[in-house]
């Protein structure tokens, strides 16, 4: 996937999508492994939602952004959706970063 700079500090320009990141980075941190089939295929977008104490459609939004800018990935089993980060990019991001600021 091709690195979209600014898509990707749009992003992380919000501190709800930064908080998402994070939640996504140390999953059993903030939920019982055991409602999201122990993280295997991510974090469900539900359990999302509930951490982040916005409405569906506002977390739908949030999501969508950091899925555009190619920071989490998506899988979908059903009409379930799991989320996890993509850190290929993240890493690819953060060397960026360091080798031009």
């Amino acid at each position: 996937m091709l690195m979209d700079i600014d898509a990707i500090f749009k992003a992380l320009a919000n501190p709800t999508r930064r908080q998402i990141l994070e939640w996504l980075k140390h999953p059993s941190d903030y939920l019982s492994a055991e409602e999201c089939g122990y993280f295997e295929r991510g974090v469900c977008a539900g359990q999302i939602e509930r951490l982040g104490k916005v409405s569906q459609s506002t977390m739908s939004n949030h999501l969508s952004v950091l899925q555009q800018a190619g920071l989490i990935n998506v899988e979908k089993y059903g009409q379930w959706s799991y989320f996890s980060r993509n850190e290929a990019l993240i890493q690819q991001y953060l060397n960026h970063l360091k080798e031009t600021l």
